[in-house]
C-alpha cells in the first residue's frame, strides 16, 4: 500500500534487511543510499527508519534518518550528513558498498507527513539536510498531482551545501506551481541575486501563500532553525495548527 491508497494501516514495526542498491553523493558531507528492503508495506513522505549497526563484539548503534524517496517507489532512499566523531555517520558514508546488507526497521513517524489525497497549497521550510523528508514530499507531488501549489525555501550555508540542488532546479524550471527559494547563509556567488543570510519574516511572508489561502507548513531542520521559523509563522498570522514541525538536535552520529 501506498500513500495514494487509503489512509496506511501502521505496520507493526520490525527490524529486517535491506540490501544496498547504489551510493550517490549529494555534496561534499552527504551521501543518499538507495536501499531494496527485503519487504516492504509502504510509507508516508515525512516518515523515517532507524539503522542499527552491530560490531563483532556486540555493542549496537542505532541512528534515525528520514526518507527521502517517495511512497511510488519500491526502494528507499536515506540521505546521510557527515556528524565528525560519529559511530554511525562515518560507516555509512566511508565503509558501506554497494551490495552490503544494512539493518532497519520502519516506516516511523505519523505527525509530519503529507500525501497529494490532502490537496496544497504547502510550503516547505527545510534548514540543511532537513530538506530530506521535504524532498520526499516533492517526489510524491511530481508523481503524483504537480498542480498542487507548493514552494520550498531552503536555508544552506553555500550553494554547494545544497542537496539534490540539480533535482530542485530541474522541478522549479519545469513546474510553474513550485516557488524555489534559497537562502545561503555564509557563501554565496559573487552574482548571486538571491536571498542572502538567514530566513525572515519577510522572505517567509513573501514566499509561503496568503493566509487567506490557508497552507500547510512542513519546517525541518536543526531544533534552533525550526523554533525560530515556527515563531516566526506564528507571528506573520499563521494557524499553529497548520505548522507541522521535525527537528534534529546535536547527534553522536
Amino acid at each position: 500500500m501506498t500513500a495514494t491508497d487509503a489512509p496506511l494501516q501502521q505496520p507493526k514495526i520490525e527490524w529486517q534487511i535491506g540490501r544496498v542498491l547504489a551510493i550517490v553523493a549529494e555534496t561534499s558531507r552527504v551521501k543518499s543510499i538507495i536501499l531494496q528492503p527485503s519487504r516492504w508495506s509502504g510509507h508516508w513522505p515525512g516518515q523515517h527508519v532507524d539503522i542499527r549497526l552491530t560490531a563483532e563484539d556486540g555493542y549496537q548503534a542505532e541512528r534515525s534518518y528520514s526518507i527521502a524517496s517517495p511512497p511510488e517507489e519500491q526502494l528507499l532512499a536515506l540521505t546521510v550528513e557527515r556528524v565528525e566523531d560519529g559511530e554511525v555517520s562515518p560507516y555509512l558514508l566511508d565503509e558501506l558498498r554497494v551490495g552490503d546488507a544494512l539493518e532497519f526497521r520502519g516506516p516511523i513517524g505519523r505527525h509530519f507527513i503529507w500525501s497529494q489525497t490532502r490537496g496544497g497549497p504547502i510550503c516547505l521550510v527545510a534548514g540543511g539536510t532537513g530538506i530530506t523528508p521535504l524532498m520526499a514530499m516533492l517526489r510524491h507531488r511530481k508523481g503524483s498531482r504537480p498542480n498542487i501549489p507548493a514552494s520550498l525555501i531552503y536555508s544552506a550555508r553555500s550553494l554547494a551545501d545544497v542537496v539534490y540542488r540539480d533535482e530542485l532546479d530541474t522541478m522549479a524550471r519545469r513546474d510553474l506551481n513550485l516557488r524555489l527559494v534559497y537562502a545561503l547563509t555564509r557563501e554565496h556567488p559573487s552574482d548571486w541575486n538571491g536571498h542572502r543570510g538567514r530566513v525572515n519574516e519577510v522572505l517567509l511572508e513573501e514566499h509561503s501563500f496568503t493566509r487567506e489561502q490557508n497552507p500547510t507548513f512542513f519546517v525541518c531542520g536543526p531544533t534552533g532553525f525550526v523554533e525560530s521559523i515556527s515563531s516566526m509563522l506564528v507571528t506573520l498570522g499563521f494557524d499553529p495548527f497548520t505548522i507541522k514541525t521535525e527537528r534534529f538536535g546535536p547527534s553522536r552520529g
